[in-house]
């Protein structure tokens, strides 16, 4: 097993990263050696050099790569380049040092509470089994704050409706209890009688149309379809509810520890990028209210 497969089994098994951050990273690191084998014929993960890491970083840049994606793929390295020094396989970090592009701030997108009311109280989904849950899915995932993969995972046994909370494994198999409304407890016995009544008893939570398990490009396409019905922002995706779950609670007088602890957030600094949403909203009504403003 060559450094790179051995390095993914490790944050696959051992760091318990997520099927998608680990796809991420072999997807990342096999650009990068990808370059490298063309800039330097021959040459390996222990030869990699501080030139090496800052010459692909400015070839990104010059491809026109976000910041944010540059961010993240130089992370997929520092990580690999970690875990070789640990090994004892290399004796100096390639990117240790290196001076990253700044990342231009930008604030979560997310959708305004009269938009989604409207879509929740007014709009038909329909009273068949795919209606109901398209409406279950969006609900969920607003009402929850959780993120699409997480969704996708539930079982039936991680839905407590009689304790009315839910049960999510978030990244590196780290659990949370979320709690859930006695009327939205009540919309997914509906749910559940309507999916079990077609004789769709897999254990999946969710399920397509016909009976299996719900997939990344099913949620997101069902997601971005009502979304479209109600909203004009340019991003509308399930990551998008989550972001409105937490600007809509943080609006509501929500103390930010707590919706760190719905989010699964390992920090609070990942949560606090949701104040700025609600200082923007703050400036606008000063705006729109205070007679000198």
């Amino acid at each position: 097993m060559d450094i790179k497969e051995s390095f993914l089994q490790y944050i696959r098994t051992e760091k318990r990263y997520s099927r998608h951050t680990v796809t991420s990273y072999k997807n990342d690191l096999d650009q990068f050696f990808t370059w490298l084998e063309e800039s330097r014929p021959g040459a390996v993960a222990a030869d990699v050099t501080h030139g090496d890491v800052r010459g692909w970083m400015v070839s990104l840049l010059e491809g026109g790569a976000a910041t944010s994606t540059v961010h993240r793929k130089i992370s997929a390295l520092r990580t690999l380049f970690r875990y070789m020094r640990r090994h004892e396989l290399i004796s100096t970090d390639p990117v240790a040092g290196l001076k990253l592009p700044r990342k231009s701030k930008q604030l979560p997108v997310f959708v305004a509470e009269d938009a989604l009311a409207r879509l929740l109280d007014e709009f038909r989904f329909g009273d068949n089994f795919s209606g109901l849950r398209d409406r279950i899915v969006v609900e969920f995932l607003y009402l929850t704050g959780m993120r699409r993969s997480e969704l996708i995972n539930l079982r039936d046994t991680d839905v407590d409706l009689s304790a009315g909370q839910v049960r999510v494994t978030g990244k590196r198999e780290k659990q949370r209890v979320i709690p859930l409304s006695a009327g939205f407890v009540r919309s997914l016995r509906s749910y559940i009688a309507s999916r079990d009544g077609k004789g769709f008893s897999g254990g999946w939570f969710f399920v397509t149309d016909r009976g299996n398990k719900m997939y990344d490009k099913g949620v997101y396409n069902l997601v971005t379809r009502y979304l479209a019905m109600v909203t004009t922002i340019e991003k509308k995706s399930p990551h998008v509810l989550r972001h409105t779950f937490a600007t809509h609670m943080l609006n509501r007088g929500a103390d930010l520890n707590s919706i760190k602890e719905l989010l699964g957030h390992a920090s609070l600094s990942a949560t606090q990028v949701y104040t700025h949403n609600t200082f923007e909203q703050l400036k606008k009504i000063y705006k729109q209210a205070h007679p000198r403003a």
